[in-house]
């Protein structure tokens, strides 16, 4: 299973690196808006703290223009790219044509048929949105979309990510849908190692137990 950092603050991802079990980032153009930096160096500077995969979405809208951004992405981030490219019927050509020279994500996917075309394609990763998905499909379809796209791709070199989880609760309700590559911003990763019968425990074994540094 992998932990990524939803995020491109510089800050928030040297503290997830620290931690030792996020190793990756997805980043969006909303993301990149809040960062202080211009997107280049964000994105550079991401690349250089976290040693795994940084997901760069396309914002271009003809397969030219993307083919462009494509390149000057791959660039800034060499082999750690992971290009990200919306769900639309652009898009699907767009995956088509560049899967062959980058790894390809699909995103903002709302329905195994997509998950399944995005596999078609060429793409490495299929990502939803998770939370929206349960907010905005009509009802027990968004709650069901993770594990029927986990399905669809099941035996296909295609993997599904579920993005912008919300909390850790929702980070539960994608892995026990069979999602094993989870996004999730700062706020929520920080929340993942915290409980207060863990804190309770460890207190009355200071108070109470010895050991070596005792």
């Amino acid at each position: 299973m992998q932990i990524l950092l939803d995020s491109a603050i510089l800050e928030e991802a040297r503290q997830a690196a620290a931690w030792g079990w996020v190793k990756s980032a997805t980043t969006n153009p909303n993301l990149l808006a809040k960062s202080a930096l211009p997107p280049a160096q964000a994105l550079r500077e991401l690349g250089q703290i976290l040693p795994g995969a940084i997901f760069y979405q396309l914002t271009g809208t003809s397969l030219e223009s993307m083919k462009e951004e494509a390149r000057m992405a791959f660039d800034l981030l060499g082999e750690q790219l992971v290009l990200k490219i919306p769900a639309t019927a652009l898009g699907f050509v767009a995956t088509a044509h560049f899967s062959s020279v980058y790894t390809c994500a699909v995103t903002s996917i709302f329905s195994p048929a997509q998950g399944m075309l995005s596999a078609a394609a060429g793409a490495r990763y299929a990502l939803y949105y998770h939370n929206r998905a349960k907010r905005l499909l009509p009802q027990g379809q968004g709650e069901r979309l993770a594990s029927e796209l986990v399905q669809a791709l099941s035996g296909s070199d295609t993997q599904v990510v579920a993005a912008s989880l919300k909390s850790p609760q929702e980070m539960v309700e994608a892995r026990q849908a069979g999602v094993r590559i989870l996004s999730a911003p700062f706020e929520v990763l920080v929340q993942l190692p915290l409980h207060e019968l863990s804190e309770q425990a460890l207190r009355e074994f200071q108070a109470n137990g010895i050991g070596l540094q005792s």
